[in-house]
C-alpha cells in the first residue's frame, strides 16, 4: 500500500510543479502527430465498445441472457481476437464490439440490480468512472514518457493478490472484511491500470505499434473492472444506508 500511496504523492507532486502549464503542454507536444491520430482510433473504439456494452446489458434486462456462456462468450471474443492478423481490421472490429457486448450482458446482472435499487447510482457510478478514466488518461499523457511504466510489475502483483484472494474465498470461504479489502484493492488497482496501460500504448506508438483495435481492448478491461468495483461500492453504501434507516423506523 506504501506504493501505491507514494505513487498517488508523486503524481499529486508532479501536478503541482507542472500546475497544467507550459510544462505539462510540452509534454503532450511529445506526442507526435502519428500517435495523436492513433489515440483518437483507439478512444473512438473504445466509445463505441462501451455503447456496445451497453446494449450487452439491456439486452440483459429485456430477455435475461447474462451469465456463464456470455462470459465464456467474451473470453473467447477476446481470444479471437488477439489471434486474428492485425490487417484483418473490420473482423478485429466486429469481434471488439462483440466482446462489448458479451461483457455488458455478463455484468447485466448487476446493473439490473442498480436499476431496481437506485437508477442514479448507476448513472453516478458511470459518470465517476469516466471522469477518473479521463483524468488519469490525461495524467498519463501531460506526464514525462515511461514516467509510469515502472509501475506494471507492482500492479501486476497486486493483481495476483487479488486472484489468490479470490481463489482462497471461493474455497475456505470469505469475510465481509476480505470483501472489502478485495473491492477497495481492486478498485486501486485497475486505476492504477488506466495510468499504465496508457502511458504503455502511447509508447507503443511511437515505436511503431498502431494496433488500435487491441489498445482499445486494454482501455476497455480497465474502464470495465473501475466502474464494476464503484458500482458494487455505490450500492452497498445505498444499501447500508437503506438498512439504518429502517433500523430508525422500527
Amino acid at each position: 500500500m506504501d506504493a501505491f500511496t507514494s505513487f498517488f504523492d508523486s503524481q499529486s507532486a508532479s501536478a503541482s510543479r507542472n500546475s497544467w502549464g507550459s510544462d505539462s503542454l510540452k509534454n503532450f507536444r511529445q506526442i507526435s502527430p502519428i500517435v495523436q491520430t492513433h489515440l483518437k482510433q483507439v478512444y473512438l473504439s473504445l466509445c463505441c465498445a462501451l455503447i456496445a456494452s451497453a446494449v450487452g446489458a439491456y439486452l440483459h434486462i429485456l430477455w435475461n441472457i447474462g451469465g456463464l456462456l456470455t462470459s465464456i462468450g467474451c473470453m473467447g471474443s477476446i481470444f479471437w481476437l488477439l489471434s486474428t492478423p492485425p490487417y484483418e481490421e473490420q473482423k478485429r472490429v466486429s469481434l471488439l464490439m462483440a466482446a462489448a457486448v458479451f461483457e455488458g450482458a455478463s455484468i447485466g446482472p448487476l446493473i439490473e440490480l442498480a436499476v431496481n435499487f437506485d437508477p442514479s447510482i448507476l448513472v453516478s457510478a458511470f459518470v465517476g468512472s469516466a471522469i477518473a478514466f479521463g483524468c488519469f488518461s490525461a495524467a498519463a499523457m501531460l506526464a514525462k514518457r515511461r514516467e509510469y511504466l515502472y509501475l506494471g510489475g507492482l500492479l501486476s502483483s497486486g493483481l495476483s493478490i487479488l486472484f489468490w484472494l479470490h481463489f482462497a474465498s471461493s474455497i475456505f470461504g470469505g469475510s465481509a472484511a476480505i470483501f472489502k479489502f478485495e473491492l477497495y484493492f481492486g478498485l486501486l488497482v485497475f486505476v492504477g491500470y488506466m495510468v499504465v496501460d496508457t502511458q504503455d500504448i502511447i509508447e507503443k506508438a511511437h515505436h511503431g505499434d498502431l494496433d488500435y483495435v487491441k489498445h482499445a481492448l486494454t482501455l476497455f478491461t480497465d474502464f470495465v473492472a473501475v466502474f464494476v468495483r464503484i458500482l458494487i461500492i455505490m450500492l452497498k453504501n445505498a444499501s447500508e444506508k437503506e438498512d439504518k434507516k429502517k433500523k430508525r423506523r422500527n
